[in-house]
């Protein structure tokens, strides 16, 4: 199929335009402008459908997906740890501080080789690509050179992004062979990556945004955390940062700084409309109304909470608070590259919140009962338009004024998993099969702004 600019596309498909409504199009035609957006989308039952379509195939303009493949919004990966990709499935037995001092550090240090920085980072991006996720939020190393290497990968191939240099520089937590010399330079560091994102010939429209990027709070001395704080409110910029990720994590925040880290975060500055908190699983009350009142967002990792976490985040708390929050796959704390797990990991967290763990205490004791309970519903709206509220872009739903960054599951391949009962199974029936079934084989095409990537 060909590129979508100034086309129309017939399809049918899904997309979750607000948190547990499910949203089915059947046969409509999206009509699509020269820079990739949506500028409207016509229902057969509208009475200038015929007329659109006819017009749309006598001028060579018109697309179909085939029966049996549905087109739904590009995922959105919130939470990837860029450099860390080789090392996927490597290590998930070891605790959080251990697992990065002894695996994760040594395996970023090895980017300040750029040939090395840029296979890798090619691999990354194009496995993403072909999983259907057409946006993510890069953590990348404290080297400029590869940071901009993956940059223009990601410019090269097509995938949205938001990216930042990690800042790192404080020596009691970060090793001698991989941390920022001071914080002068970890500050100078994320400013020229700023600049590069912005000034790049190829980043016209902002495919990629930059960010700001403290690792975590015990990465950084207080000098980087005000330091760029300070920046990203000058230069408008992302912020990608971890919070209350682990016992350890959390526990350390509290020792040094007397506070939480969501307090400690907000007090230097780093709490706004474009910051994601990776993981958040120890959030108090008042923490998720700091949250909720910057207007941040929460990149929910169930997958790799459940191997660093420590703790089950509590999803359904934070929805119903109004909390912005989409899905993160933390490669490599998570071990897989889709957020199609990230979906089903979500819900199946969802329910052993519900029920508990402790077989010895009685039903009603056990767990959170049936309100921490989520859905495929809000799953999808997660993966989707979730996490294109969490980064402030227009991207996650098939509407007028959004990016046409989408994906086409095919349900009909018999190299895939999903299996399809065309005399019974209901359109939001399928929906469910596919997100709790799909794999790489069922993602026949992948656009961004209406662009074929892959397929």
């Amino acid at each position: 199929m060909k590129d979508l600019r100034q086309s129309v596309l017939k399809a049918s498909g899904y997309h979750c335009p607000k948190r547990g409504e499910i949203d089915i199009l059947k046969d409509v035609l999206l009509e699509i402008d020269d820079s990739g957006v949506i500028t409207a989308v016509h229902q057969p039952e509208d009475s200038g459908y015929p007329s659109i379509l006819n017009a749309a195939r006598a001028g060579s303009r018109l697309s179909e997906l085939p029966a049996g493949t549905w087109l739904i919004p590009g995922l959105v990966d919130l939470h990837v740890h860029a450099p860390q990709y080789p090392q996927l499935g490597l290590a998930l037995d070891e605790p959080l501080e251990i697992w990065l001092n002894r695996y994760t550090f040594p395996m970023e240090a090895r980017y300040a080789d750029p040939d090395f920085a840029r296979d890798r980072y090619r691999t990354l991006v194009e496995d993403l690509m072909a999983n259907g996720t057409t946006t993510a939020a890069y953590f990348a190393t404290i080297h400029e050179e590869a940071t901009c290497i993956l940059v223009d990968t990601c410019l090269e191939k097509g995938q949205r992004a938001v990216i930042g240099k990690v800042a790192m520089d404080n020596p009691d937590q970060c090793p001698d062979y991989y941390r920022d010399a001071t914080a002068q330079d970890s500050l100078q560091g994320s400013r020229n990556i700023i600049d590069y994102i912005r000034s790049h010939p190829d980043n016209g429209p902002g495919m990629v945004q930059p960010a700001v990027t403290p690792r975590f709070i015990p990465s950084c001395s207080d000098e980087t955390l005000e330091g760029l704080g300070r920046l990203a409110a000058e230069t408008g910029a992302h912020v990608l940062t971890h919070c209350s990720e682990s016992d350890w994590e959390h526990g350390y925040v509290l020792e040094r700084h007397g506070m939480t880290d969501t307090e400690s975060l907000d007090r230097f500055g780093l709490l706004g409309r474009r910051s994601i908190l990776a993981h958040s699983v120890f959030l108090e009350p008042e923490n998720m109304e700091t949250i909720r009142n910057r207007q941040s967002a929460v990149a929910h990792c169930p997958l790799s909470n459940s191997y660093f976490g420590n703790a089950v985040f509590p999803l359904r708390a934070a929805l119903e608070k109004g909390l912005h929050v989409g899905l993160g796959t933390d490669i490599s704390g998570g071990p897989n590259a889709s957020i199609f797990s990230e979906m089903r990991t979500a819900v199946s967290m969802s329910r052993l919140l519900e029920s508990g763990t402790d077989p010895s205490r009685p039903p009603e004791e056990r767990g959170a009962g049936r309100e921490a309970r989520i859905d495929f519903r809000d799953a999808f709206f997660m993966a989707t338009a979730g996490g294109g509220i969490a980064l402030d872009m227009p991207i996650g739903r098939l509407a007028p004024g959004c990016r046409f960054d989408a994906v086409a599951i095919d349900t009909r391949t018999a190299e895939g998993s999903i299996r399809i009962d065309e005399d019974r199974d209901e359109p939001e029936e399928i929906l469910q099969k596919i997100i709790y079934t799909a794999s790489r084989p069922n993602i026949a095409r992948v656009w961004t702004d209406g662009i074929l990537r892959n397929g």
